[in-house]
């Protein structure tokens, strides 16, 4: 089975009843792992509580049976179980085969791949099974992702303006999984159940909201996209110093490339960008604050310079999640490379 990140979540019940095998895959590494968080408790309101069993694609490409034999096995204390494979690509392939060929039933396995598509070789494994699901997210707009919010905020019982919403939502760095948290504060905050709804406000949302790590991202981002080699020095130190997450940092540039995309896209050639920004922040699809950095990198990455930008980026995240003990000195190498080609 196939399904769209738009019919997921009409898709969600009978892929539970259906289908042990569930893939996660697309640039959106946030909105697919939220997806796989909102099936798995799905599936433990229908069946009951239940162990959860981590696995990393690395280590079932060093020991392709481990996952079968995990799916088929029982928990000291009979409970059941739910198998999370976070994996890199089609590192996992061997494993999702192995496992596919038992004859047994097993556990329902989740599989979250990071740069990997519904392409790739474990996609097409999966995707014309009717006992898995294979789901792909793109990276959402802000538009996409204040509707989300909404639609978040509703069952709980908060009621949102979309003035609100949209604050969430970039607040979040457009990240739904963080945004459901915000959700989840606020409901407990405002004592809201969908018997007996709340209207939120900017104070209620002051009083909880978390502050976004990606406040802290962006400064280093904005600096390395736009091949600023004097200020790099003091934005690596400072990414040491406060002791951001290598992987959280990767993820907002790749969201920061991934929008870039977006935007030469819908450029199709034309000279202005200025006036080309302009409309975008008209249709909301970029927020005002974000105008003059995107100005300067849409002019420094276009065509295939930028191509080779997602590609760079893909290849640091395989580095980071291959060898997480060494995550800095990759990640800060990597940087540097990229600040140099955005300078050239």
């Amino acid at each position: 089975m196939k399904a769209t990140q738009k019919n997921f979540a009409g898709q969600m019940a009978r892929a539970a009843a259906d289908a042990t095998v569930f893939y996660f895959c697309g640039p959106d590494e946030a909105g697919a792992g939220d997806a796989a968080a909102r099936l798995s408790a799905h599936m433990a309101a229908q069946q009951g509580p239940f162990e959860r069993i981590d696995l990393a694609g690395a280590e079932l490409r060093r020991d392709p049976v481990r996952l079968a034999d995990e799916a088929r096995s029982v928990s000291l204390f009979g409970d059941k179980r739910q198998i999370h494979v976070r994996c890199s690509g089609d590192e996992a392939y061997d494993a999702v085969e192995t496992l596919l060929a038992s004859p047994v039933k097993g556990w329902p396995v989740f599989i979250l791949a990071a740069s990997a598509t519904d392409k790739s070789r474990l996609a097409k494994l999966l995707a014309d099974r009717p006992d898995a699901l294979v789901t792909m997210f793109h990276l959402p707009d802000l538009r996409s992702v204040t509707q989300a919010v909404r639609e978040m905020a509703d069952p709980t019982g908060v009621h949102l303006t979309d003035e609100l919403a949209e604050r969430i939502a970039r607040g979040a760095a457009l990240d739904t999984r963080m945004a459901r948290s915000e959700i989840e504060k606020l409901a407990l905050f405002l004592d809201a159940s969908p018997e007996s709804p709340r209207r939120a406000d900017s104070a209620a949302l002051d009083a909880i909201a978390a502050v976004s790590e990606d406040d802290g991202f962006m400064p280093l981002v904005n600096t390395v996209l736009a091949g600023d080699t004097a200020k790099l020095t003091a934005e690596l130190a400072r990414f040491q110093e406060l002791e951001l997450n290598p992987v959280g940092l990767l993820l907002a540039f790749e969201r920061r490339a991934a929008q870039l995309a977006q935007l030469a896209g819908r450029m199709r050639g034309r000279s202005d960008v200025n006036a080309f920004l302009e409309q975008e922040m008209a249709a909301r699809r970029v927020f005002f604050r974000d105008k003059p950095d995107l100005s300067l990198q849409l002019r420094r990455w276009r065509g295939r310079k930028l191509m080779r930008l997602l590609e760079r980026l893909m290849s640091l995240h395989r580095q980071l999640l291959a060898d997480n003990r060494n995550s800095e000195i990759v990640l800060s190498q990597g940087l540097a490379e990229i600040t140099r080609a955005a300078a050239r």
